[in-house]
C-alpha cells in the first residue's frame, strides 16, 4: 500500500514537472513570436526599403520574416527523425530536450545584438536557433504525454500545460511591458534576454523531475540510425496510416496546423501593417489572447468530455474558420476598429490552447501501444512544421500576389474547413 502511495506521489510530480514545462518554454512562443519581437522587427526596418541578407534583396520585411519562419521548420523536419530514432533507441530523451532547450534559450538571448539592419543577421539567426530549439524539445516533451499518464488523464493534462504556459508568460510579458514603458524603450532588448533566463531556469524543474527514459538503452546499432531515421520515420507514417482513425486525424491535423500555427505566427504583423495598430493595443490583445486562453483550454477539457474529442475539435475549427473570415472583412478605417481587433483576439484566445491542446491528447489516444513514443511524436511534430513551412509559404505567396495580409488571412480559413471535412471520417470516438 506504501510502495503504491510512493509511486502515484512520483507519478503526479512527474506529471506536474511535464505541464511545467510549458510554463518555462511558452514565454519564447509569446515574447518572441507573437508579442515583442515581431514588432520590435518591424521596428528596426521601418525605414529600409531594400533590404539585402546573405546576398539576397527582399522588397518586403514581413516577407523575409516569413521566409525565416520557414527556414527554421526545415531545419526541425530534416533533424526530428535523426533525433527521435536515437531516442527511442538508446533512452535519452531528456538529454535531448535539455539540448534543445538550451539552443533555443541561446537564440533567444543573441537577439539583443539585433540593434539595426546591419545586424539583421543576427536577428534573423537567431530568431531561427529559437525557433528550432523550441519546436525540436517539443519533439521529445510531447513523447512522454502517453508514458506519464493514462488515457483518461491526458486531455486534462494536455490542458494543463498550455494553461501553465499562458499564465507563465503573461506574467514575463506584463514584467517585460513594465520595464519597456515606465522604464525605457531601451529595454525592449533585454526582455529576449529574460526570455532566455526564464525559459533555461524554469526547465530545471523539468529536468530534475522527469524521467530518463522508459526505453531500454540499445547501442549496438548507433551508427545505422544516422542513416536509417528518416527511412523508420517513413515506415512509422505508412504503419500509422493503415489505421483509418489515425489517417484522417493526421491529416486533418495537417490541414488545422496550417490555419493555427500561420496565425500565431504572423498575428502581430497583421495587426502592425494591415490595420495599422499601435504597439500598446497590439500588446493588449496578445494579453486578451493570453488570459482568454485559459479558460478556453479548460473548456474545451470540459467539452471533450461531454462532447468527445472529434466534435469539440470541429467545434473549435468552425470559430477558427470564423476568425478567418472577421479577418478578411474587418476595415482598418472603421471607428471601432481597435475593439473588433480585441474581439478577434478574445476568439483566437477561446480556441487558441483548446484545440491545440485536444489534438495533441486525441494523437496520443489514437496511437497503438508502443514504448517507441519518440518516433510517433517526431510524426507527428513533423506534419506540423511542414504545415507551418507551406502555411508560411501560402501567406507570404498571397501577400506578394495581392499586396493584402487580408487575404492571406481568408486563405488560411480554407484549411480550417477541410480540417472539418476530414475530421467527420472518423467515425470511432477516442
Amino acid at each position: 500500500m506504501l510502495f503504491n502511495l510512493l509511486n502515484m506521489d512520483k507519478l503526479k510530480k512527474q506529471q506536474f514537472a511535464w505541464a511545467f514545462y510549458d510554463w518555462a518554454n511558452s514565454v519564447y512562443s509569446l515574447v518572441i513570436t507573437t508579442a515583442i519581437f515581431p514588432i520590435y522587427f518591424g521596428a528596426i526596418l521601418e525605414n529600409s526599403k531594400d533590404i539585402q541578407l546573405f546576398g539576397v534583396h527582399y522588397s518586403d520585411k514581413d516577407i523575409l520574416y516569413s521566409y525565416s519562419i520557414t527556414a527554421s521548420f526545415i531545419i526541425v523536419v530534416i533533424l526530428s527523425p535523426i533525433l527521435s530514432a536515437i531516442s527511442d533507441q538508446i533512452g535519452n530523451k531528456k538529454r535531448f530536450l535539455k539540448i534543445f532547450a538550451s539552443l533555443g534559450s541561446f537564440g533567444c538571448a543573441s537577439l539583443f545584438f539585433f540593434t539595426d539592419e546591419k545586424t539583421l543577421w543576427i536577428g534573423i539567426v537567431g530568431s531561427v536557433l529559437a525557433s528550432v530549439g523550441y519546436w525540436g524539445s517539443l519533439v521529445f516533451y510531447n513523447a512522454y504525454l502517453p508514458e506519464i499518464a493514462t488515457e483518461e488523464q491526458q486531455d486534462k493534462l494536455s490542458a494543463q500545460g498550455f494553461v501553465y504556459g499562458y499564465i507563465g508568460s503573461a506574467i514575463l510579458l506584463i514584467l517585460c511591458l513594465v520595464l519597456i514603458i515606465f522604464v525605457d524603450e531601451s529595454f525592449t532588448r533585454y526582455s529576449f534576454l529574460l526570455v532566455a533566463i526564464w525559459w533555461i531556469g524554469f526547465s530545471q524543474y523539468t529536468f530534475k523531475h522527469l524521467p530518463d527514459s522508459y526505453t531500454k538503452p540499445n547501442v549496438k546499432d548507433n551508427i545505422n540510425i544516422w542513416k536509417n531515421s528518416h527511412r523508420e520515420l517513413f515506415k512509422v507514417g505508412q504503419e500509422l496510416f493503415k489505421y483509418n482513425r489515425l489517417k484522417y486525424f493526421l491529416i486533418s491535423f495537417f490541414f488545422l496546423s496550417v490555419g493555427i500555427q500561420t496565425i500565431n505566427y504572423m498575428a502581430s504583423r497583421f495587426g502592425d501593417k494591415e490595420l495599422e495598430l499601435d504597439a500598446n493595443k497590439l500588446i493588449l490583445t496578445i494579453l486578451i489572447i493570453q488570459f482568454v486562453a485559459v479558460g478556453g483550454s479548460y473548456l474545451f477539457a470540459f467539452l471533450s468530455k461531454k462532447l468527445g474529442n472529434l466534435k469539440a475539435l470541429q467545434l473549435g475549427l468552425c470559430i477558427w474558420a470564423g476568425i478567418c473570415i472577421g479577418a478578411f472583412v474587418i476595415d482598418k478605417s472603421d471607428t471601432y476598429i481597435e475593439y473588433e481587433f480585441y474581439l478577434i483576439g478574445g476568439l483566437v484566445g477561446l480556441v487558441l490552447g483548446g484545440v491545440q491542446s485536444l489534438s495533441r491528447s486525441t494523437y496520443s489516444k489514437l496511437l497503438p501501444k508502443t514504448n517507441d513514443n519518440t518516433i510517433y511524436f517526431s510524426f507527428y511534430d513533423i506534419i506540423e512544421k511542414i504545415a507551418l513551412i507551406i502555411g508560411s509559404f501560402v501567406f507570404a505567396q498571397v501577400l506578394y500576389l495581392t499586396g493584402s495580409m487580408q487575404y492571406s488571412a481568408l486563405s488560411l480559413g480554407v484549411f480550417f474547413i477541410i480540417s472539418i471535412i476530414l475530421l467527420r471520417f472518423i467515425k470511432t470516438k477516442p
